[in-house]
C-alpha cells in the first residue's frame, strides 16, 4: 500500500508542475503539502555505497525500493509438502530438512529474482520533493522538511550531497515569505509552528496562497495541521486549497482514511465539521461511513446474484483471495469488512479497480442522495444567512426543572438571497474537468452544466447512467436516458457563459421571503420527542451578530409536535409552507379544511399537488377556487395547478379562517 500510494503521487507530478506554473504566472504563491520526503530510502542507499562509489555517485531515490524489499521478505519461496489429514482433507505445510532448516524452492526463488530484475529495470519513480526541486531548482523551491541532507545535481550532471543546517527551515520560510522563493514544499516534520500565509506584515501579503494537497498521508492531525500552515489569522487573503487526484479509483482508499478522521473532529470543533475538512470533501467521498458499509453489503449481494458488470463472483474470489461463500455455496453471513475489501481491491489491475469502484461509488451516492433528500444527512451545523430575521411567534416547549433552561418553538420570517454560483466560481470548481457539456433548455431558457457521475440502479436492479446538472442556483441528479428525451440541448461555451452570467445576476438580485418553524434552546432532553423527519441542525445568521441555533420543523410535522408538547395549536401555516410540507410522507393538513391534506404525488411520471381526504361537499367549492378534478382508476381526485397553487391556497385559508 505504501508503494502504491507513492506511485500515485508520482503520477501526479507532471500535472502538478503544469498547475504550479499557471499559478506563478498569475502572481500567486504556491505551497505543496507532502507526507514523505524519501529520506529513509536515501539514507539506506547512501549507506550501501563504497568509498569508490561515493566518488562517482549515481543514486536513484525511488519508492520502488519499498516494493523490492517487500518481495525479498514476503515472496513465498519455501517448499511446501502436501499431505492428507486424518479427516481426508488435503493440506500442506512448510518443509524442513533433517537439521530443521527450511527447504527453499528453487523455482520460486528464480521467479522472485526474475520479478525483482524486471522491476529494477523499469525507470525510477522519483519522489515528489526531488521532482519539484529538479524541475524548478533550489533557487525557486523552499524546502521545509525534516531532511538533514539531500542529493543535488550540479551543472555538469554529477550528483553531490548537500547538508541542511539546523536553521535551514527557518531561512527557507523567510525566503518564501519575503518573495525570494515562490514555491514552498513542506512536510509536518519541518513545518510545525511555521506561518506561510499572506501575513499583512510580510512583503508577499498581496500574493494569494495556492495550497496544493499533493500527499495527505495517513495521519489525520498531520493533514489538518498542514491546512493551517497557509490559513491563519492576520492574513490579507484566504488560501485556495487544490487537492490532486488521479483517475485511479483505488486512490480513494487513502483519501477515505483522512476523511474518517476529519469527521471525528466534530466534537473538537463544536459540531462545525467543516472546520476540520474546510469543505473539501463530500459525504459520498468517505468509504468507511454508514452509507459505504450498507452499499458494500448490497454490492456483495449483487456480485452473488451476477448483476455486476465489473466482475463475476468466481473471478473476484480468485483475484482477491476473499472467500464469500460457505460450503453450501451460499453467501456467508459474516462478509469481509470494508477496510479488508478496500485493501484487496488495490491489488487488482487499474481497469478492474475502476470498474468495481464506479459501481460501488454509485451505490454509495444513491444512499447519500436519498438521505440528503429525506433531510437525514448529518453534515454537522449548517448555516442559513439572511439579511433580515423577523420573529412571528415564540412558544415555550419545555423548561428544565433544575437549570431553568428553556426549549422554545419560534416562527421566523427570513429575508435572504439564495446562494448563487457565479461563472468564476464555476470555472474554479471544474478546473481540470474535461468531460462536461454546456446545456440550454429550449423551453425554459435556462442553462445547466452537464457533469457525469457514477452509475446507479433503478427499482428493478438495472444499472443506469447518471449525471449532475449544475445550475447557478443549485444542482440536481438526473438519468442520462431521461436527459436525452428532455428539452436540454448542447450549445457553444461562449453562448453558455453569457446565459449563465445573466441567470446568475437575476437570481442574485432576488430577495426570497420564507417562513420557517425552528425548535431552539435546550434540545438534547427533547431530541427524541422532536419529529424525526429532519435531524439536521441549522444556524440562522442575519449578519449583524444575531445567531439562532436549532432544528427546523417541517410544516407537516408541526401538528404532531404541538400534540406531543400539549400546545394550543395556534400555528397557522402559510401557502408556501403548505406546498413545501407536501413533499413529506403523508403531506400536510390544510388549515380550515380538515381533514383535507395537500400531498405531492406522481401521476403519469409528472409531479402534482393533490388535495386528499377532502369532504365530498367541499369538492364543488374547491373547484370554484381553482382546483381541477380528474378521474383516475374510477376515483375522482382533486389537483392544484402548479403555477397557481399558492394563490388558490391563500384563498382557501382566507375563506375558511
Amino acid at each position: 500500500m505504501r508503494f502504491f500510494s507513492s506511485l500515485l503521487v508520482s503520477l501526479k507530478i507532471p500535472t502538478l508542475i503544469a498547475a504550479i506554473e499557471q499559478e506563478l504566472a498569475a502572481g500567486n504563491a504556491v505551497l505543496v503539502q507532502l507526507a514523505s520526503t524519501g529520506e529513509a530510502i536515501m539514507d539506506r542507499r547512501l549507506s550501501e555505497l563504497s568509498p569508490e562509489e561515493r566518488a562517482m555517485m549515481d543514486v536513484q531515490v525511488s519508492p520502488k525500493e519499498t516494493l523490492v524489499d517487500y518481495l525479498k521478505n514476503a515472496f513465498p519461496v519455501r517448499q511446501m509438502r502436501v499431505f492428507r489429514a486424518d479427516d481426508g482433507t488435503v493440506r500442506s505445510e512448510p518443509m524442513s530438512d533433517a537439521q530443521g532448516n527450511p527447504v527453499l524452492c528453487r523455482q520460486a526463488i528464480a521467479s522472485r529474482d526474475e520479478l525483482i530484475e524486471d522491476l529494477c529495470a523499469l525507470p525510477a519513480i522519483p519522489t515528489a520533493l526531488d521532482a519539484l526541486i529538479a524541475h524548478f531548482g533550489t533557487e525557486r523551491v523552499a524546502e521545509i522538511t525534516g531532511r538533514s541532507r539531500r542529493i543535488a545535481t550540479d551543472s555538469t550532471g554529477r550528483q553531490k550531497i548537500e547538508r541542511r543546517g539546523a536553521r535551514a527551515n527557518v531561512l527557507e520560510v523567510q525566503a518564501f515569505q519575503n518573495g525570494n522563493k515562490s514555491i514552498a514544499a513542506f512536510s509536518l516534520a519541518g513545518s510545525t509552528g511555521r506561518s506561510m500565509h499572506s501575513d499583512r506584515n510580510c512583503p508577499t501579503a498581496h500574493c494569494r496562497r495556492t495550497h496544493f494537497l499533493l500527499e495527505l498521508g495517513f495521519r489525520i492531525l498531520s493533514a489538518v495541521q498542514g491546512f493551517g500552515r497557509s490559513h491563519r489569522t492576520n492574513q490579507v487573503t484566504p488560501p485556495v486549497y487544490r487537492p490532486l487526484t488521479t483517475d485511479c479509483r483505488g486512490e480513494r482508499r487513502f483519501l477515505s482514511t483522512i476523511i474518517r478522521g476529519l469527521e471525528a473532529l466534530g466534537a473538537l470543533t463544536r459540531g462545525q465539521r467543516q472546520a476540520g475538512s474546510q469543505n473539501l470533501f463530500d459525504p459520498s467521498d468517505s468509504l468507511e461511513s454508514e452509507f459505504a458499509r450498507d452499499a458494500l453489503l448490497q454490492w456483495f449481494h449483487l456480485l452473488y446474484e451476477g448483476k455486476l458488470r465489473s466482475v463475476t463472483l468466481a473471478d473476484f474470489q480468485e483475484i482477491t483471495g476473499l472467500e464469500l461463500c460457505d460450503e453450501g455455496g451460499e453467501l456467508k453471513e459474516r462478509l469481509p469488512p470494508i477496510h479488508r475489501w478496500l485493501n484487496r481491491i488495490l491489488a487488482l489491475r487499474i481497469a478492474t479497480q475502476n470498474r468495481i469502484f464506479e459501481e460501488f461509488l454509485g451505490l454509495v451516492e444513491d444512499r447519500v442522495e436519498a438521505a440528503r433528500a429525506a433531510g437525514t444527512l448529518d453534515l454537522g451545523i449548517e448555516t442559513i444567512r439572511a439579511e433580515r430575521v423577523h420573529v412571528l411567534s415564540d412558544q415555550l416547549l419545555r423548561a428544565d426543572p433544575v437549570t431553568g433552561a428553556e426549549t422554545r418553538l419560534l416562527r421566523l420570517e427570513l429575508h435572504r438571497r439564495p446562494p448563487v454560483t457565479g461563472w468564476a466560481a464555476l470555472q474554479f470548481e471544474l478546473r481540470g474537468s474535461d468531460d462536461v457539456r454546456w446545456l440550454h433548455n429550449t423551453r425554459s431558457g435556462r442553462v445547466a452544466l452537464y457533469v457525469p457521475t457514477w452509475p446507479g440502479q433503478d427499482e428493478e436492479g438495472q444499472w443506469i447512467e447518471r449525471c449532475y446538472l449544475i445550475r447557478p442556483g443549485g444542482r440536481a441528479r438526473m438519468d442520462v436516458a431521461a436527459l436525452a428525451g428532455s428539452h436540454w440541448e448542447e450549445i457553444e461555451r461562449d453562448s453558455f457563459q453569457a446565459l449563465w452570467d445573466a441567470e446568475a445576476r437575476d437570481a442574485g438580485e432576488k430577495l426570497v421571503v420564507e417562513t420557517i418553524t425552528l425548535a431552539t434552546g435546550l434540545l438534547l432532553p427533547v431530541w427524541k420527542r422532536l419529529p424525526a423527519d429532519d435531524v439536521r441542525v441549522w444556524r440562522i445568521d442575519d449578519g449583524t451578530g444575531m445567531s439562532i441555533l436549532g432544528r427546523i420543523i417541517h410544516p407537516g410535522a408541526i401538528g404532531r409536535l404541538e400534540q406531543a408538547f400539549g400546545l394550543a395549536g395556534g400555528v397557522i401555516l402559510g401557502p408556501d409552507e403548505i406546498i413545501a410540507g407536501a413533499r413529506m410522507a403523508g403531506g400536510v393538513a390544510i388549515p380550515g379544511l380538515s381533514p383535507a391534506r395537500l400531498v405531492r404525488v406522481q401521476v403519469n411520471d409528472s409531479p402534482r399537488l393533490e388535495i386528499r381526504d377532502y369532504r365530498p361537499e367541499d369538492r364543488t367549492w374547491l373547484k370554484s377556487c381553482g382546483a381541477f378534478s380528474e378521474v383516475l382508476s374510477f376515483r375522482t381526485r382533486l389537483f392544484l395547478p402548479p403555477d397557481r397553487a399558492c394563490a388558490i391556497l391563500t384563498r382557501i385559508i382566507e375563506d375558511r379562517n
